[in-house]
């Protein structure tokens, strides 16, 4: 039997006076006090019932088209926020009197653009899928809009934007170690809940401008329209046409077809360098062998002098070594060419827990603060310094050349104190290592 989307989604196809039906909002406190449901589950005895009988309980709220109208102010240009391949994105508010049992919030509504590159499908399996899944580090879909060939989602309003934007954008602020180790772990305990979930998720688009960002930088998963349900029982991967993001999409499934969670490990390993490095995953402008990311990083990953060079200058040196480190080499194991090979998610968010609270450590060579014995060291050359050009000034066959001295000496005088400070520590001072460093 055909399924249309018609008798999949009714209440989208209805006539040109539609009569209002009453809506009921049933509040579920736990998930798993319902079977999750998917567009495989959709059979003949259910396919004429409508999405909103089907998902109740979900706790989503439907919405008119005039509702979301208001909300945004006619989708005023003043509140765009971007545009994706669902469609344009912009910023409302919703009062305390729009909705029963709807609190007052700013929220982000999506409009399916009808000629873009996702349609109905990618619609109807975001709704199905940010309609039962809740955590922390995923978006909450508030509600959704069906109304003829109108296509809407209403989603909490993310204040900081995409991953992409924070990162990327030419004026923003360079985001410091500790925060993007943060996202990092967020974005990790995203997937990680959609892998590991009692019917498992493949989420399929995983890139920097899917990662939406709270006030505090807690990342959330967003844009779930590729969103794939796992393989079940012996299967090992599902096989579907590929689709996704060049720079992020794993090799084995832009070959194959086949798809498996590791497809999504590989894609996190890539949005990790992004972070590491400050690079995006796919770069035209720079040299041949460096525009895509993973395969230019990935072998410098493991050396601890060539990842110091690759990290992003942008943190002036404001990072911990260790924890870029350990970083580096979960990337690394992500970007593995042997799908097998990669770790689970569950894994690298163990791995990445403890390095959010990785102090910024600076490892540039400029910065070296000394202590009370490397002053008098200090004072010591200089006077010595002092002397050697106050002979000098008094030698008449020196006198000619008196400015260039005095220019110079700054300089030599920095050399010879560094010198002999490292000499003065000795090997076994606890100095000596910094210095070295430094």
């Amino acid at each position: 039997m055909k399924i249309t989307w018609e008798s999949l989604v009714p209440s989208c196809f209805k006539g040109e006076n539609p009569k209002p039906k009453p809506k009921e909002i049933k509040v579920v406190t736990k998930q798993s006090s319902f079977h999750r449901i998917s567009i495989s589950d959709f059979s003949a005895s259910t396919i004429s019932e409508d999405l909103s009988i089907s998902l109740a309980g979900s706790n989503l709220h439907i919405f008119t088209l005039e509702e979301l109208k208001v909300i945004t102010q006619n989708f005023s240009s003043s509140n765009f926020l971007g545009e994706g391949g669902f469609g344009p994105v912009h910023k409302g508010f919703i009062d305390d009197k729009l909705r029963p049992g709807l609190k007052a919030q700013p929220v982000a509504v999506k409009l399916l653009d009808l000629d873009g590159t996702q349609g109905h499908r990618e619609w109807l399996t975001e709704v199905i899928f940010l309609g039962q899944l809740r955590h922390p580090h995923l978006v909450k879909l508030i509600g959704y809009c069906c109304e003829e060939e109108h296509r809407l989602l209403a989603y909490e309003y993310m204040p900081r934007g995409s991953l992409e934007n924070q990162l990327f954008r030419r004026y923003s602020v360079s985001l410091p170690w500790s925060t993007r180790m943060k996202i990092a772990l967020g974005a990790a305990k995203g997937l990680a809940f959609l892998h590991e979930a009692e019917k498992p998720v493949i989420y399929r688009d995983f890139k920097a401008s899917n990662i939406l960002l709270d006030s505090d930088y807690s990342a959330k998963l967003s844009d779930f329209g590729l969103a794939k349900d796992g393989p079940e029982g012996d299967d090992t991967h599902v096989s579907t046409r590929v689709m996704g993001t060049q720079g992020y999409a794993a090799p084995e499934y832009l070959m194959t077809g086949h798809l498996t969670a590791a497809s999504d490990v590989y894609s996190f390993g890539v949005v990790l360098l992004e972070l590491l490095t400050g690079r995006r995953s796919v770069d035209k402008t720079r040299p041949n062998r460096e525009q895509n990311l993973a395969d230019w990083a990935r072998p410098q990953l493991k050396d601890p002098r060539k990842l110091r060079r690759i990290m992003d200058p942008r943190l002036e040196g404001l990072y911990s070594e260790e924890g870029a480190q350990k970083a580096a080499l979960v990337a690394y194991q992500c970007l593995s060419h042997r799908p097998k090979a990669r770790p689970e998610m569950t894994s690298v968010v163990k791995t990445l827990e403890p390095l959010k609270d990785y102090k910024d450590i600076s490892n540039m060579t400029f910065v070296y603060i000394a202590p009370a014995e490397v002053k008098e060291l200090c004072k010591e050359n200089g006077k010595e310094d002092q002397k050697k050009t106050i002979k000098k000034e008094n030698s008449p066959h020196h006198h000619h050349h008196l400015d260039r001295k005095h220019r110079r000496s700054p300089q030599n005088s920095t050399i010879y104190s560094e010198k002999a400070l490292h000499k003065k520590l000795g090997p076994n001072s606890p100095l000596h290592n910094d210095f070295h460093r430094a």
